[in-house]
């Protein structure tokens, strides 16, 4: 089972060595608009992460204080 990631890695050795370097020239404008699609999609990401995590938990919290204001005034009334 651990001979097959060994010859994996040994054929993409060999393929890379003989790889050439590219040679390419990327623009200003080409590198900003990498660069800001790069944070766009980390910002969207983070984005995702907050939603799925924060909101519920939000959520939660408003409820548990719309019940406690609930208990309050049941308390009250029944003074």
């Amino acid at each position: 089972m651990r001979i097959l990631p060994i010859t994996t890695l040994a054929i993409l050795g060999v393929l890379s060595a003989g790889a050439s370097p590219a040679v390419a020239y990327v623009g200003p404008g080409a590198g900003l608009s990498a660069i800001g699609s790069v944070i766009a999609f980390l910002g969207v990401i983070g984005l995702i992460i907050l939603g799925f995590v924060w909101y519920p938990f939000k959520r939660l919290l408003k409820g548990r204080r719309a019940g406690a204001a609930a208990n309050k005034d049941n308390a009250d009334e029944t003074q």
